[in-house]
């Protein structure tokens, strides 16, 4: 059984912006590879560093305001003050924490999928946003488009060869793990999603690679191989005609 396949990474994590702001480097760009802990981009902190002066002089401003009003034993303006002091800490630990995060890091080891700012250095970007997708080298499942006449035949276990257009000259072994009971319609036919994954690992692959991938079902004559779609869609027809 013959399909048509794609490498998918088995991981995929996504690097988001912390908090709203302006790009200021992003040397890395979607085909790079990283290893974990390697900047990916850095967010522009001068806003950030202001607004932590400013509220900082808040709180310098409240605690001799507060200071006073322990003094003179005015009790609800010491009441206020504890709480506006309360607040500009919090406001300068949030500004704390935004700091330490003004660098998008790489969380493991691999290659950069998407994400390339550096053409838009000085960018606003929305906090949550993703920036950059990475995705591992050494781990991946094998996804086949099978088609819904040769769905019946597959099945978790069975064994196969994948061949890629980046290397058709490089068979890969794969083994069926997952067969997906929900079909997809695309390009004018239905297909079923069947995974599987790799039997040796393989220091070349890329996520993304297309190329076509086969699957042993059992023995059968030539003949039915070359002629059965043909009529297993005469049968179905016929079927359908018949009162």
């Amino acid at each position: 059984m013959s399909a048509k396949t794609v490498l998918e990474p088995v991981v995929q994590r996504a690097a988001a912006a912390p908090f709203n702001g302006y790009i200021r480097e992003a040397p890395i760009r979607a085909g790079d590879l990283v290893q974990s802990g390697d900047v990916l981009g850095t967010l522009d902190d001068r806003e950030l560093r202001l607004e932590r002066v400013k509220s900082l002089s808040k709180l310098e401003e409240y605690r001799k305001e507060y200071h006073k009003a322990l003094t003179e034993r005015e009790a609800a303006k010491v009441e206020i003050l504890t709480a506006q002091m309360h607040q500009a800490e919090s406001e300068i630990a949030l500004l704390d924490d935004q700091l330490a995060h003004t660098r998008v890091i790489a969380p493991f080891d691999g290659i950069v999928v998407s994400g390339d700012w550096t053409q838009s250095l000085g960018a606003p970007v929305e906090k949550g946003k993703v920036l950059f997708e990475i995705a591992p080298l050494d781990s991946y499942r094998v996804v086949l488009e099978v088609d819904e006449r040769d769905i019946a035949d597959v099945q978790v276990g069975q064994h196969g060869q994948l061949l890629l257009s980046a290397f058709p000259s490089d068979p890969v072994g794969v083994t069926v793990t997952k067969v997906t009971p929900v079909s997809t319609a695309k390009e004018g036919r239905n297909f079923f999603r069947v995974e599987a994954t790799l039997d040796q690992p393989h220091d070349r692959l890329r996520p993304a690679m297309e190329g076509a991938g086969k699957i042993e079902i059992d023995q059968r004559l030539l003949v039915w191989i070359w002629t059965h779609q043909v009529v297993d869609w005469i049968r179905l027809t016929v079927w359908t005609w018949l009162p």
